[in-house]
């Protein structure tokens, strides 16, 4: 019976890890594609790009009941989507990232370093506030915040917290943010994405700098 149950265990910790595996492999490459679409995708052909993307991310979600990192992702991308696209009809788009994400944190906050938070916080001030959209000001504060709580090094939390900041008037402390963006790790397998938003931080420095 012990060898029985044994043998059990360890397939189901093999089938675990093989799941694992597979699901990095595909997160992987949703953030390689959503980087091409992001960076290296005219602005006329982005909301295209984003919107392939996304039917791509939801089934990766389907493929992977209860797991917080997919969601994140395809909520990530629609939340792009709905910029690309603009307009009332992305504001439902942004509002299906928003629940995505609401549902990711549900499962486990701490999933890809807290990037449920950082996306919270960066559609709750960017998207209108009432009576068009569910924007507002405060609970994106407190998103950023916690996103910073768990992973107060990151490249996109600093990032987005410093964007948010410079909307608030608060630009002092909103160059701390970039700056210490442009200081962090390096994220291995993400090099695509750290240029790209190490260019975007640059650009809000420079922007800066010449209304300073």
């Amino acid at each position: 019976m012990k060898k029985i149950l044994y043998c059990i265990a360890f397939l189901l910790s093999v089938n675990t890890a093989y799941a694992d595996n597979n699901l990095d492999d595909a997160i992987g490459e949703l953030q390689h594609a959503w980087a091409t679409a992001n960076y290296h995708t005219t602005e006329e052909k982005q909301e295209a790009a984003f919107k392939v993307l996304a039917k791509d991310a939801h089934q990766v979600s389907l493929e992977y009941p209860g797991r917080a990192e997919p969601l994140i992702w395809e909520a990530i991308i629609l939340s792009c989507y709905a910029k690309a696209k603009g307009g009332l009809g992305a504001l439902k788009i942004a509002e299906q990232s928003r629940d995505l994400l609401l549902a990711a944190e549900k499962i486990n906050p701490q999933a890809l370093n807290g990037s449920a938070y950082t996306s919270l916080g960066s559609l709750y001030y960017k998207v209108p506030g009432w009576p068009f959209g569910f924007g507002d000001k405060k609970m994106a504060r407190l998103y950023l915040e916690k996103a910073l709580q768990i992973n107060p090094t990151g490249i996109d939390p600093n990032y987005f917290y410093g964007d948010f900041l410079i909307s608030q008037g608060e630009q002092a402390k909103a160059v701390e943010c970039f700056k210490k963006a442009l200081s962090a790790p390096p994220r291995p397998g993400r090099e695509d994405a750290d240029e790209g938003r190490k260019a975007e931080i640059q650009q809000a420095l420079q922007k800066y700098e010449k209304n300073s």
